[in-house]
């Protein structure tokens, strides 16, 4: 009995959590003809991707697609290599203060992004990296990589020390053990790590808001805020442009659904 009340009880949750989406893609695939007939919740009288195509075409989504993949693809990748190499020397080289350093990567990442504008503004200036996509890489690939040191340091050092014994009496220096024998083992953690790491970088909004100031180099979630409330977008083009922003996340979501979970069930497992 009580099996079945949870049961319903995540059912309705699950259909409250999806129903706002579905009404999106809905009014998205509707001409603006049926949407002022017809109102919102209501199904489409026939398939219609003009409001996309002119979403699309208005704000050429294509590029801003790029954009975001290119900045938050980069980043997962960069986070989780200096993360690695910052988790590996601190967890398992046992670097002195080793406390102290774990403290300042956990402070690090309760700091507001705000707090971070002004310097970080500074400094893009100063560089001549300002309104560049090089500049964001190289914040957000700092911002994550504090949290996935923080993260590794506590993985890497409960890493089994007869397997590094092992690997030094064959010869292995300390390069060739991380490389050949501790990524390898933390694969699972890496992946679950790196995709957290793309899905993050991929929603941010304010610190790209500040440093993408042109339009060839603004991302997803930029060019989305910057449009809500304009005269020029009705229902179905602002429901389109919705549904754009949610779809690739979503599927890069899917994608690696598989390796997610069996990230999630090793780490469970060790």
């Amino acid at each position: 009995m009580r099996r079945g009340a949870l049961t319903a009880s995540l059912a309705v949750l699950a259909l409250a959590m999806v129903a706002p989406f579905v009404i999106v893609a809905l009014n998205a695939v509707k001409s603006k003809r049926d949407y002022t007939a017809n109102g919102p919740f209501s199904l489409p009288e026939g398939l219609s991707l003009e409001a996309v195509a002119d979403f699309w075409t208005r704000v050429d989504f294509g590029e801003k697609l790029f954009n975001s993949a290119l900045i938050s693809g980069s980043v997962a990748v960069l986070a989780v290599l200096l993360s690695v190499l910052n988790a590996y020397a601190i967890g398992i080289g046992r670097v002195r203060g080793r406390m102290w350093v774990l403290v300042v990567f956990l402070a690090a990442n309760t700091l507001p992004q705000e707090a971070l504008v002004y310097p970080l503004y500074y400094l893009a200036k100063a560089t001549g990296l300002y309104d560049t996509r090089l500049a964001v890489i190289i914040i957000f690939t700092v911002i994550q990589s504090a949290f996935g040191t923080y993260l590794l340091s506590a993985v890497l050092g409960q890493f089994p020390r007869e397997i590094l014994d092992a690997a030094h009496i064959d010869g292995a220096g300390r390069f060739r053990a991380l490389w050949s024998v501790v990524v390898p083992i933390s694969r699972p953690t890496l992946s679950v790590l790196m995709i957290f790491f793309f899905i993050w970088t991929w929603n941010e909004f304010f610190l790209p808001l500040i440093f993408l100031v042109s339009n060839d180099n603004q991302t997803v979630p930029v060019v989305l805020g910057l449009l809500q409330g304009e005269k020029m977008m009705d229902a179905t083009m602002s429901s389109a442009a919705a549904l754009l922003g949610i779809v690739p996340a979503v599927a890069f979501f899917l994608i690696f659904q598989r390796t997610l979970t069996r990230g999630v069930t090793v780490g469970a497992i060790k």
